[in-house]
C-alpha cells in the first residue's frame, strides 16, 4: 500500500543530469515505495528545475533522484546539519541562512 507521504520544498541551486547542469528550483521527498533500490519502502528525493540558462523546465527525464533507506536518510540529514553548523561557526555562511 502507497504510503501518500509527500512533500514538496522551493530550493536554489543546481544538478547535474544526462544532458548536464541544470537549475534546480524544487524537490519532492516521500517516504514510499521506491523504483530502483530493492526495499519495500524508502526516502525518495527528487531535484528538478530549469535547464540553466533557458528558463525551459529540465523535465522529468532530466531530474536528479536518489532513493534511501531510512538509516542513510538519517545518516545524511546528520552530516548536512553537522557541516552546515561548522561553516556557520567558521564565518563562512553569509545571508542565506
Amino acid at each position: 500500500m502507497c504510503t501518500m507521504i509527500a512533500q514538496q520544498v522551493s530550493l536554489s541551486g543546481s544538478g547535474k543530469g544526462q544532458a548536464g547542469w541544470f537549475e534546480v528550483d524544487q524537490a519532492s521527498v516521500s517516504y514510499d515505495h521506491p523504483f530502483n533500490v530493492a526495499l519495500e519502502y524508502a526516502l525518495n528525493i527528487d531535484f528538478f528545475g530549469k535547464v540553466n540558462g533557458s528558463g525551459q523546465s529540465a523535465g522529468l527525464g532530466e531530474r536528479l533522484a536518489v532513493e534511501l533507506d531510512v538509516s542513510s536518510a538519517r545518516k545524511l540529514v546528520e552530516v548536512i546539519e553537522e557541516v552546515l553548523r561548522r561553516a556557520e561557526a567558521g564565518g563562512y555562511v553569509e545571508g542565506n541562512t
